[in-house]
């Protein structure tokens, strides 16, 4: 049965049509389970129906003609419960009823089971025979498989318009990804094909090892001159350690990269674009086969990098349009940052990428531009997403194609009441983040790239509450040195002095990895990580705490964070590496202030020894969004399980009020950044239990002020204790909007559904 499985969903994907689709399906499925009647019936949002769209058994001019209304007749039940349907006489069944113009009646087994993508009740795909017989398992298995490759055929169908009967409903889909940056944006689909195919390129024997040797360094300069040009391009739109994106592509490309290992390859035997294709493949693969968000991001660059120089082997050009529309929304299965200077200035505005994570390159760039972004869309049908009508709801990672008149609509309000309500904000900016009862609260902001917007910042923050040292290591091709570090950190200190940094060490693993030190895992997040990778290497964490001591000289602004801990022997075993890197400067004759040390509590582990923790260190800082995750067990960047990543989920509300009454209790600061500090509903929660500051991404803080200074300190106590009375996260979330609404503040939310 598994080998006629594969054979279906392979002669079903292959169809050239929906229809053709349909067609194969219903007659490849009552061939393989031996059965009298195979159809298929298509549910209509509008009509709130199941329409017989396609059927081999019953007769064919029902098709089209037979409408069931939700849970009439054994398919209606089979659609409104969600659930399969086995029945060895139907006809008994008091949900049974007969249609004359289907010829059903000689049939008595039935079975049916729902079609469903991503919770939503696409049709039914249901079996009969005439003579009584109960579907085994087997068969029910069977079916239930065969459903779920239909859906996904189905919602392809939808996306590109090929549901076009008159019964239906008029194309409109909307497909789910990983939200990567806010914001939301309407245009047209510009869908980016790779400039060429690796996987194509035959083996050919040089006959002159010289030339291609010669031709393969043409390629490359080509290469390199198409990405200084995208860099110039963007130079004035992104910060300088966001252009230092360009540079990484510039250093793989480098004569000590890619070009020497081509030239290698062409040297035993291989003509200049089989060498290519060979190297790249070879990098890809085995970057690919690593379990790890950042590394797979490196694997994109480097495919990209090899098209593009393959591109120009054979003498071809990137296969990105000459003109762009005036509202172009990005669409690929991989977009490089080199692919967004490619889009004249202006005319991007949104982002949507079947690959990629909420750490990509990409995503890093593309927040720093303000263009809302969604990644990680693993059902888009790309092939015929090229010039459709487009909506981006980067606040909530969807992509509507084809979006119906009212949904524009719709879309374009919200837009425009995002701009006026910018605007509004940018007003109050400098004035104090107080309650109206006269209760401050320090907003700080989360940095790691572009450094350059600490003088804008300074007077709206009370200092960087998280600075990621780890940004600086993923963009260079190698562990910075010592006098390299302590350059990037004076810049930061310098640039917010007199106000606090605190500067996390380095904090890799997971999602967050480096190309020239690949941690390969089968499971990242619960892996070698944060802490345990530097405790394990005190070499590099030496260094970069001796970088971060000498770069406080004179500033005194310095706060080191230590991330993922889960063991009270780690902060002791981190804190004899500090000491010891102090005393050892002031060997070398630098006089060095201990700086304040806090640890990150992001590991559930850590809820339950504030104590210990507090007799070693000075301050704590809550990591929400691992916090999160790992209460949930649901990893953030998987777009099948992110619904289910909930800031306002009860339990995580519950572990952060208890672990601001043990630090109140231990008189020690307690900060939190990560997601929920940078949601104004949220930071008033946060303000109520007492958090001592609250660190965001620079984007929330207008909307995070604006709710401090409009809520009461005492009502926002009220509002926690009746949240943290509320069992589920739609409960948490339906209060909260409902508050905001009595406190005139729903403006400050995301949009709603």
């Amino acid at each position: 049965m598994l080998e006629v499985l594969r054979r279906v969903i392979q002669e079903v994907n292959g169809a050239r049509t929906l229809e053709a689709a349909l067609s194969t399906m219903v007659r490849r499925i009552r061939k393989a389970m031996q059965t009298d009647v195979c159809s298929f019936y298509l549910y209509d949002r509008d009509l709130e129906s199941l329409v017989l769209m396609e059927t081999i058994g019953l007769r064919t001019q029902a098709v089209g003609r037979v409408v069931l209304p939700l849970g009439e007749g054994l398919v209606g039940l089979v659609a409104k419960r969600s659930e399969p349907l086995n029945l060895e006489d139907a006809r008994a069944h008091a949900q049974f009823r007969y249609f004359e113009a289907t010829g059903e009646e000689r049939y008595s087994s039935f079975l049916g089971v729902p079609i469903i993508h991503q919770r939503l009740m696409l049709g039914v795909l249901v079996v009969q025979q005439a003579e009584k017989r109960r579907y085994d398992d087997e068969d029910e298995a069977f079916l239930v498989t065969m459903a779920a490759q239909l859906a996904g055929v189905l919602v392809h169908a939808l996306a590109t318009g090929n549901l076009t009967r008159p019964a239906l409903p008029d194309g409109q889909a909307m497909f789910k990804g990983v939200a990567a940056s806010p914001g939301i944006s309407m245009g047209e689909a510009v869908v980016i094909s790779p400039p060429a195919d690796l996987n194509s390129v035959p083996d050919l024997i040089p006959s002159d090892q010289d030339f291609e040797v010669a031709r393969l360094k043409e390629a490359i300069a080509q290469t390199r001159q198409e990405i200084r040009a995208a860099a110039e391009r963007l130079a004035n739109r992104i910060s300088a350690q966001e252009l230092a994106l360009f540079d990484v592509y510039q250093q793989m490309l480098g004569e000590a990269a890619l070009s020497e290992e081509v030239e290698k390859r062409i040297r035993e035997g291989q003509w200049a674009p089989g060498a290519l294709a060979d190297v790249v493949r070879r990098h890809v693969q085995y970057l690919e086969r690593v379990d790890d968000d950042y590394l797979r991001e490196r694997a994109a660059d480097i495919r990209d990098l090899g098209r593009r120089v393959l591109a120009h082997l054979q003498q071809d050009t990137p296969s990105t349009p000459e003109t762009y529309p005036d509202n172009a929304i990005l669409v690929g299965d991989e977009i490089s940052v080199a692919m967004l200077g490619e889009v004249p200035k202006g005319k991007l505005k949104g982002l949507v990428s079947v690959r990629g994570s909420s750490t990509s390159h990409v995503a890093i760039v593309a927040r720093a531009m303000g263009i809302p972004t969604v990644l990680g869309m693993v059902d888009l049908p790309l092939p015929r997403l090229n010039g459709a009508r487009v909506v981006l709801d980067g606040h909530r990672g969807r992509l509507f194609v084809r979006p119906s008149a009212e949904l524009e609509t719709r879309y374009a309000n919200l837009i425009a009441e995002e701009q006026a309500l910018s605007e509004m904000l940018e007003h109050e900016q400098d004035l104090p983040s107080e309650t109206p009862d006269g209760h401050h609260v320090p907003l700080m902001v989360n940095t790691g790239l572009a450094v350059d917007a600490g003088a804008l910042l300074k007077s709206r923050i009370g200092g960087v509450g998280l600075y990621r040292t780890e940004v600086p290591f993923m963009i260079a091709e190698r562990f910075p040195g010592e006098k390299e570090q302590m350059r990037m950190y004076r810049e930061q200190l310098e640039g917010f002095a007199p106000l606090p940094v605190v500067m996390r060490t380095l904090d890799i693993g997971g999602d967050k990895d480096l190309p020239y030190f690949p941690i390969e895992e089968a499971n990242p997040f619960l892996g070698w990580r944060g802490m345990r990778v530097t405790l394990d290497h005190p070499e590099v964490l030496m260094v970069q705490l001796r970088a971060m001591l000498k770069a406080s000289q004179g500033v005194d602004n310095l706060y080191v964070l230590f991330p993922m801990i889960t063991n009270v022997e780690e902060v002791d075993e981190a804190l004899k590496i500090l000491d010891r890197a102090i005393v050892e400067l002031g060997e070398e004759g630098a006089e060095i202030k201990r700086p304040l040390v806090g640890v990150m509590i992001e590991v559930p582990a850590t809820i339950y020894q504030m104590d210990a923790l507090a007799k070693r260190v000075d301050f704590f800082s809550v990591g929400s969004n691992d916090l999160t995750q790992y209460l949930l067990a649901v990893d953030r960047n998987n777009p099948r399980v992110s619904s289910l990543y909930d800031a306002l989920h009860p339990a995580l509300l519950g572990a952060l009020w208890e672990l601001s009454q043990d630090a109140r209790r231990l008189e020690k600061p307690i900060s939190l950044c990560g997601e929920l500090a940078g949601d104004p509903a949220g930071a008033l929660l946060l303000m109520a239990m007492g958090f001592s500051s609250l660190s965001m991404n620079a984007p929330s803080l207008p909307k995070v002020r604006a709710a401090i200074r409009r809520v009461p300190l005492a009502d926002a106590k009220a509002l926690l204790h009746e949240i943290l009375a509320l069992d589920t996260p739609a409960q948490v979330r339906e209060h909260l909007n409902q508050r905001m609404d009595e406190w005139q503040l729903t403006h400050l939310l995301p949009p709603r559904d």
